[in-house]
């Protein structure tokens, strides 16, 4: 899969079947818009793209408005980064990838401009898919009407997919947000088709784990506001041919940090080689906690113990209990 940060220079400006969205998440709606992507650029003969946009749109007003300090009260909590978007993308078929930088100019393109200079002439889009609340341009001024006629005017179809629900429920992004603010990993889990997961590079920290005797591999958040916070139990993929346990805090340290910095901190049972630069998953399987502020170390080491002692205890719990020789065939 190829991938743009903007619009790709003109060697690389092949026709194509585009879907447009935030995809945050890559959840069973999302799946089912790049399954008829697929089939429509497989169809045409082009390839299949997706522009996608960051920062987030919202996030993106929310600086403009002077709004800094609450953004994340304005802008959505964000379900994925963007290498584990690029990664759903990439499963689900797609050839190309748009990462558009969402700023001032972009923003006050109006909806004439953003078809002429992005879709027609900026990626060859034959073939156009978006969900049916669809706005574009400067001030939300487009909607599927003025696309689909702009779509006439410059030969690419424009098609919406209706809204895919699960078990009645409308899948959302703002669902998966929903359930897993709650920690409800299996409610998350049959929205998203998959268990919630984060990825990334095991990065340096302060080592003041190591030091309590819960030594942790690092990972920062690009962004302010994740979909979840607090204590986890977490299975680590990566590190070994099997997932291994552990128990996780994903939030920004209030007994040790000030910066408001949001780092995800993974204690992995039983393991004691470097991992340093490294990429791993952490996948979410039950939520402890919630993430809280200790007076001192030594009443936050109590409470790292408990979350160990209760994370490895979970595990047990969903060991399968062997029968008893009376019940054997």
């Amino acid at each position: 899969m190829k991938v743009f940060r903007g619009l790709p220079n003109a060697a690389s400006r092949a026709p194509c079947a585009l879907a447009i969205g935030n995809f945050d998440g890559v959840h069973r709606g999302h799946q089912a818009l790049l399954a008829r992507l697929r089939e429509a650029a497989d169809t045409l003969g082009v390839e299949a793209a997706v522009m996608t946009f960051e920062p987030h749109p919202r996030e993106f007003f929310a600086l403009q408005a002077g709004d800094a300090s609450h953004v994340h009260l304005r802008a959505p909590a964000r379900i994925a980064n963007l290498r584990d978007k690029l990664q759903s993308l990439a499963d689900a078929g797609i050839d190309r990838v748009i990462v558009e930088h969402f700023n001032v100019q972009f923003a006050a393109l109006s909806p004439q401009a953003f078809v002429e200079q992005v879709l027609v002439r900026g990626l060859h889009a034959k073939w156009l898919l978006v969900g049916e609340d669809f706005c574009y341009g400067a001030r939300r001024a487009g909607n599927i009407d003025t696309l689909a006629a702009a779509g006439r005017e410059h030969g690419f179809e424009v098609v919406t997919l209706p809204t895919v629900c699960n078990d009645g429920e409308r899948v959302s992004s703002s669902a998966v947000r929903t359930s897993l603010a709650a920690g409800d990993f299996d409610r998350t889990r049959d929205l998203l088709g998959h268990s919630y997961r984060i990825s990334g590079h095991v990065i340096h920290g302060q080592k003041l784990g190591r030091t309590l005797g819960f030594p942790t591999l690092n990972l920062s958040l690009p962004h302010r506001r994740p979909a979840l916070s607090g204590i986890f139990v977490v299975q680590i993929h990566g590190l070994a041919d099997h997932p291994l346990p552990g128990v996780a805090s994903l939030g920004v340290r209030p007994t040790v940090d000030d910066s408001g910095r949001v780092l995800l901190e993974t204690h992995v049972f039983d393991y004691h080689q470097q991992c340093y630069g490294k990429v791993v998953q952490i996948e979410f399987m039950h939520k402890l906690r919630d993430e809280e502020k200790y007076v001192d170390l030594p009443t936050l080491t109590d409470a790292i113990a408990r979350d160990a002692e209760q994370a490895r205890a979970w595990f047990l719990r969903q060991q399968p209990v062997p029968m008893a020789a009376t019940d054997r065939i």
